[in-house]
Formats: structure tokens, sequence, C-alpha cells
């Protein structure tokens, strides 16, 4: 049992005072000195993960009034879409680091939020994710005078290596679903390290189990929780945004490959005519057609993230029609970003060649990590809702999932 008010009372470390973006490039260039052998080890990136804990960055969005950064959500994005250029396992570990730290904010108290966040800046937590609300195997009992947590929980992204995991459960007799902020290590909680997908190699995205693990009251978020405010419901907003720039990210990251590869690998096909690939005018309209796709994904990635920024600014004040806005913003930006980036990872390699299928190049880890990741829910159902408003004029109902 704990007492979430005294434990605010330890200062919080000094935070970096360098710029963040800064900060984030030189990490990125570190990042992809790396990429490719950590690519084919896959596990846990510890090496990484401290870096960032080093950084100060895991305290973005953290207000400079409780030690951390303050930034608003549009840098948050950015920093994201920037790792995943180099690394799109980091920038998913990143990108639910502030997506934890939000759960906490949108679904706790006050009190629990000053907390979790003065102990995030003071002991550099790194936050894991073993909620998953479509997975109803955990339960939640009571085993004398404790509630005690059982079950096992898929996809926990950034388990392995955390401080502390946001969790979900079922408790018998409660419609809603329990969400918890749990710190680690736990007796009762074992993080498996058995993630070993075909991308996102080091997202750390496999099983936690849970064996009678005990749940204190102070952890469970509840006020309002998941689904008791419209603005508890910004969650999943948030989450496909991470997703959104990921995706950019990544076909950015494929895009600056290619011309890297083309310019100094490619040769001019025996037919063409001309000396080098430079010239070739069917590798050219492919980089401007490239060029089109992510000049038009970024502008609708970069708007989303404008229009999540105000409806988060409105605070509990916010209306469904608010909400809602700002989803159909994500809902296109997350069609786009898989769409186009899914034809880039693809396209990549009609301008490179057939050299560049070599295995130690691992230039296939583009399309493996989008692939893996664009998977996360089906983009159709965006689609809908995107049909749905412009023929309708009906605008996406607040739910836990989208």
């Amino acid at each position: 049992m704990f007492v979430i008010e005294s434990l605010a009372e330890k200062p919080p470390s000094r935070p970096n005072r360098s710029h963040p973006l800064e900060i984030a490039e030189r990490l990125a260039g570190e990042f992809a000195q790396t990429a490719v052998e950590r690519d084919k080890r896959g596990g846990t990136a510890k090496a990484e993960r401290d870096q960032l804990r080093e950084s100060g960055l895991l305290n973005l969005l953290i207000p400079t009034s409780e030690g951390g950064l303050g930034a608003e959500w549009p840098e948050i994005f950015r920093i994201i879409r920037l790792f995943a250029r180099v690394d799109s396992s980091i920038a998913h570990l990143f990108g639910f680091q502030h997506l934890m730290l939000a759960t906490v904010e949108l679904f706790g108290t006050e009190a629990q939020r000053r907390h979790y966040y003065t102990q995030t800046v003071a002991n550099n937590w790194f936050w894991g994710n073993a909620l998953n609300p479509l997975d109803v195997h955990t339960t939640v009992s009571w085993k004398g005078d404790k509630r005690v947590v059982n079950g096992r929980k898929g996809f926990a992204s950034g388990s392995a290596d955390a401080d502390a995991l946001i969790v979900s459960a079922v408790e018998p007799g409660n419609p809603r679903l329990l969400i918890a902020a749990v710190p680690l290590p736990r007796e009762g909680v074992a993080v498996r390290g058995d993630w070993d997908n075909m991308g996102q190699r080091q997202t750390d995205s496999g099983t936690v189990e849970f064996a009678d693990a005990v749940l204190e009251d102070e952890e469970i978020l509840r006020s309002p929780g998941p689904l008791g405010s419209t603005r508890a419901t910004l969650r999943p907003c948030i989450a496909q945004l991470i997703f959104s720039n990921i995706f950019l990210g990544i076909a950015e990251g494929a895009f600056n490959e290619a011309r890297t590869y083309t310019s100094a690998q490619t040769r001019s096909w025996i037919t063409s005519n001309v000396e080098t690939p430079q010239e070739d005018p069917y590798i050219l309209r492919h980089y401007g057609e490239i060029y089109a796709q992510l000049q038009a994904a970024k502008l609708v990635t970069d708007r989303a993230g404008d229009s999540f920024q105000r409806a988060w600014e409105i605070g509990d004040a916010i209306t469904e029609n608010h909400r809602g806005r700002a989803a159909l913003d994500i809902a296109t930006a997350k069609v786009i970003t898989t769409q186009s980036g899914l034809d880039i990872v693809n396209r990549m390699f009609e301008v490179m060649g057939s050299r560049s299928t070599t295995g130690s190049a691992r230039l296939d880890r583009y399309w493996r990590n989008l692939r893996t990741q664009t998977l996360h829910d089906p983009v159709d159902y965006k689609l809908r809702e995107l049909g749905d408003w412009s023929l309708n004029r009906r605008i996406p109902n607040p739910s836990f999932y989208s």
C-alpha cells in the first residue's frame, strides 16, 4: 500500500535543457548506426532504451511544473516520426511511452497524475503496455483482503525493461474494463520476452503473465476511467496518431534509403539509352510519385496533429463534436500514411534494382516493419468512418478502440 501524495515529495531530477528536437536528431543518428544489426538480432534494445532514459525525452509530455519538458503533441509526434525514419521499433516504444502517460492523465485522478508523472521524472521510468481492450482473458479477483490479477496479455509493447505497466483486466460484476498503473518489478508479474515477429522486431511486444499479482487500490485508474468522459476517449486518437507518424517516418526512411542507393549502386538498364539511373525517365517518374505521396501524407498528418492538440487543450469541456472532428482528421492521416507507405516500401525496390534485395542490407525491413504495424487495426474501418462523414455527415462515435 502506498500513499500517492507522500511519494510526490521526492524532488524531480533536472531535465535535459537542450532543445528536444536536437537531442532526438543526435539519438536518431546513433540509432541508425546499429539499426540493421539490431533488426537481425531482435530482442530488447536495452542500450537504446537507456539512451532515451538519459536524454530526458521520456518526459516530453510531462509539464515543466513537475520536472518534465512540457512539450505539445505535435512536437512529440514529429520526434516519433524522426525516430521511425531510422528505427521504427524505437519510434514505437517512444510513442507508447507518451500514450501510457496520457492514459494516466485521461483515466486517473489528479493525484494519480501528479504521482506517476513525478515518479517518471525522478526515476527515468520507461512505461510499457499491457492494456488490450479486446483481450478479456486477464481477470481481477480477491485473495483474502488483496485484489489480484491473473492471466496473460499478448502484444504487450515495451514490456521488457519497463519500469511500469498500464494493465487492463476484467473484474467480475464490473461492466467497465479495469485499468491500472503498475510499477515494476512486482511479484507475480512475468515478462516473457517472446516477441519474434517478422517486423518491429525490437518493440518487446510479447507476452506478460500475471499470477496472483497484487493490485493496490491506488493503482486503479477509475476517475473517470476508460469511458467516463468524452476527454477520456481521446486515448485511441493518440494511438492512431502515433501509428500514422510511425508509418510516415518509415516511408520517409525508405525514400531516403532508396535515393542514396540509386545514386550510388543502381545501374542503368541496358535499353534505357541513358548513362546514369538519375537520367532514366521511368526511375524519375517513380521518384516523382513517391515524393508527391510523401508531401501529401506529411500535410494531412501534421494537420491531424494540430487538430488533436486543439482538442486536447479544450480539456474537460471537450464535446463529442470536438472529438469527432479531430478523429476525422486523424482517420484521414491513418488512411493516407497506410496506403502511401505500403506503396512506397514496395516501390523502393523498383528504383534500386535486384541487387538491393541482398540479405545483408536488410532493406526489406522497411516493408516488414510497416506491414507488421499496419495490421494493428484494419484501415477499412477508418475508411468507413470517413465515408459515413462525407456521405451522411455523421462524426465517429467516441469509443475505447478508435
